[in-house]
């Protein structure tokens, strides 16, 4: 199905281009695309989630823009993704609808952590749960979650072992007033699942539920 397909490794070709797919320059932008652009453009977030626009991928769909997160703790990294919206306005089998949210999502782990049986079923109902909690209507869900570990010898072996947590997923969110979804909402409810793998705490009242994964090792430096 071309909406799970890697966005990351479909090329770009350095625009930031709400009309993305238009190449040859004679396609008119839609505007319920433009108004799912400018609601993620619009969008709050929690501090800690830093988002800028990113190239968007050029054959997943007719138009397309992309996201890149990080979450940041002072000068320490802690996780980060990119979040692709895809639109078709002929519509598209797969998806059952004319948007598509694809989703990479990144972070690193303690050891004993990326062993847990239960892990990859539950960082599943995180993103699940993160866009029910948001009230968020969607269908068609798809993904993997990877746990990979690297374990380093000769000149590397003072490097400890390292363990990443990788979420590849889509959906398709349900089309509001005027063909467009509620893209920031979906927005809010993505940077809620970075946040939980970034093992930050809850955001606000009524989330001290909410388990996280443990701050990864060693954070990165920005």
């Amino acid at each position: 199905m071309a909406a799970d397909r890697d966005p990351l490794s479909d090329g770009a070709d350095g625009r930031d281009d709400v009309n993305e797919g238009d190449r040859d320059g004679t396609r008119t932008t839609p505007l319920p695309f433009r108004a799912a652009v400018d609601a993620l453009r619009s969008a709050r977030l929690r501090p800690q989630i830093e988002v800028e626009p990113t190239p968007a991928p050029k054959r997943l769909a007719p138009f397309a823009y992309a996201l890149e997160a990080t979450v940041v703790d002072g000068e320490q990294e802690l996780a980060d993704g990119r979040l692709v919206l895809l639109h078709d306005p002929a519509g598209h089998d797969a998806w059952r609808g004319t948007f598509r949210l694809v989703t990479l999502i990144r972070a690193e782990l303690e050891p004993e952590m990326a062993v847990d049986p239960l892990l990859p079923d539950v960082c599943w109902s995180w993103l699940t749960g993160a866009l029910q909690a948001r009230g968020l209507t969607y269908g068609e869900p798809s993904g993997t979650v990877t746990r990979a570990s690297s374990h380093y010898f000769g000149g590397l072996s003072a490097r400890p072992a390292a363990s990443q947590i990788e979420i590849r997923a889509s959906w398709t969110p349900r089309e509001g007033l005027g063909g467009a979804p509620d893209t920031g909402a979906h927005l809010a409810a993505w940077c809620d699942l970075l946040a939980q793998v970034a093992g930050l705490p809850p955001a606000g009242p009524g989330d001290a539920s909410v388990v996280t994964l443990p701050q990864r090792r060693g954070p990165q430096s920005r």
